[in-house]
């Protein structure tokens, strides 16, 4: 089979073990935008209390932009790194509320809807300028919230494409993100990384993953290779 043949395979296997992926959260593109930064280096359960206790102190973004910075970093602290992370929602806010300033007759607003009218290409162009704000981080939004063909690849969409032979064994996520999002078609991105997330978080893990419930063992260079004593566990 070729590769889109490959790849919606990996997507239908996935599909009829975890089902139909749930809809995105109910949440403003300002809320993903500060939720992808509180979720780098953190588990969700971490980033899910950050950003609960966070809009449980301030009612506007404005009051988060304009709060004491060791206030807020007290705030965010169970998401770690927090100093780097207050400083990065600040900034972020700042740049869209200015950017929004120019955008609309709706001076002072924070909102991302500007990026509605962007091709991909610019919308990841102008999100990747905000400090803090990595490919990852600007394919979610503009995935999540304005429903637009990318392909988020985090740590898990990054291994298991490893292991199946979708992107080289080198790959780092920045190259491993302009493979996936050219290879993967349009219309299962947003299914096939929810799916794949699932796959790595109870199977395809990155220590001891669970290969007796493998999905594509004959397709895997971990179970073809690894599992069977051939190739040090760390390459993958």
């Amino acid at each position: 089979m070729n590769e889109e043949e490959k790849i919606r395979e990996l997507n239908r296997r996935l599909r009829h073990r975890y089902g139909e992926p749930e809809e995105p959260p109910k949440m403003s593109d300002i809320g993903y935008l500060v939720e992808t930064i509180l979720s780098q280096n953190t588990n969700d359960i971490n980033r899910d209390k950050a950003y609960s206790n966070l809009v449980d102190r301030y009612s506007t973004w404005e009051e988060v932009e304009k709060a004491d910075y060791e206030e807020l970093v007290d705030t965010i602290r169970i998401a770690g790194l927090g100093p780097t992370k207050a400083e990065r929602i600040q900034e972020s806010l700042k740049i869209v509320r200015r950017t929004e300033d120019k955008e609309s007759s709706n001076q002072g607003e924070y909102s991302l809807e500007f990026l509605e009218d962007m091709s991909v290409d610019e919308g990841k162009e102008w999100l990747t300028k905000i400090p803090g704000v990595g490919p990852k981080t600007a394919a979610i939004i503009l995935c999540f919230y304005f429903r637009k063909p990318v392909f988020p690849v985090d740590t898990h969409v990054h291994r298991i494409s490893k292991r199946l032979g979708l992107i080289p064994r080198n790959a780092g996520r920045t190259k491993a993100h302009n493979i996936l999002e050219e290879k993967v078609p349009d219309d299962i991105k947003y299914e096939l990384h929810r799916l794949m997330i699932e796959y790595g978080r109870d199977t395809a893990k990155a220590r001891n993953p669970d290969c007796e419930n493998c999905i594509w063992p004959e397709e895997c260079d971990y179970f073809q290779r690894v599992y069977k004593g051939e190739l040090d566990p760390e390459e993958f």
